[in-house]
């Protein structure tokens, strides 16, 4: 037989289940935040990293001198972001 509850029992229970959604909505919104800071961060790096292939491909040019090479090569790498 299920005894009935008293009201302090039922506040508790309230409370428990009000403080479990508050989390749960927070963990969403962390989520979200670290779900949008991917998405504006994943073309930068991209970038960066087609960047860094094009200075490599430069480094190995030989139709110029090595001192010529790298400040190419230089120059390129400070574009990253």
């Amino acid at each position: 037989m299920i005894e009935p509850t008293t009201p302090d029992e039922d506040e508790a229970f309230n409370e428990l289940e009000r403080m479990a959604k508050q989390r749960k909505e927070s963990v969403k919104a962390s989520l979200r935040d670290a779900e949008n800071a991917f998405e504006a961060m994943y073309p930068i790096v991209v970038r960066n990293l087609v960047i860094e292939e094009v200075a490599q491909h430069v480094e190995k040019l030989t139709g110029f001198g090595q001192d010529t090479i790298s400040s190419f090569a230089i120059y390129i790498r400070g574009m990253k972001r």
